[in-house]
């Protein structure tokens, strides 16, 4: 009876060093690879948080400014309806105009500083 066996094949040991090499390369460059995109994710959320913080803090001072300007009108509505005469209304719609000026400046000044807060924030750019 025959025997049908394969000759044993051996890989040289110079191929398996250079596979177990490339292997090895490979893994590190992943690993490279996988550090570098989680630095990313990281600095992506970070900002991320940043600017939905001054995004909050924008938003907060919004509406703050609604609710007093809306006021603000409303007080002015109520002064004019309860005017004696044309002159009082002229002088309450000047005190009015003269206030709200005022006011829109220093909501400006604001909303300028919170830009400037959120742009010198960590995990901002500059």
């Amino acid at each position: 009876m025959a025997t049908n066996q394969t000759p044993g094949y051996e890989i040289p040991a110079e191929m398996r060093d250079f596979a177990e090499k490339s292997v090895e390369q490979a893994r590190k460059a992943v690993d490279g690879f996988l550090g570098a995109a989680q630095k990313t994710v990281d600095t992506f959320e970070g900002s991320a948080n940043t600017v939905q913080a001054s995004t909050k803090d924008v938003t907060r001072k919004t509406f703050t400014y609604a609710e007093q300007n809306i006021s603000a009108a409303f007080d002015l509505a109520q002064k004019m309806v309860r005017a004696k005469d044309v002159q009082e209304a002229m002088q309450y719609q000047a005190e009015f105009v003269r206030s709200q000026f005022e006011a829109m400046q220093t909501q400006m000044k604001e909303f300028g500083a919170l830009a400037q807060a959120a742009v010198k924030q960590p995990g901002s750019k500059k």
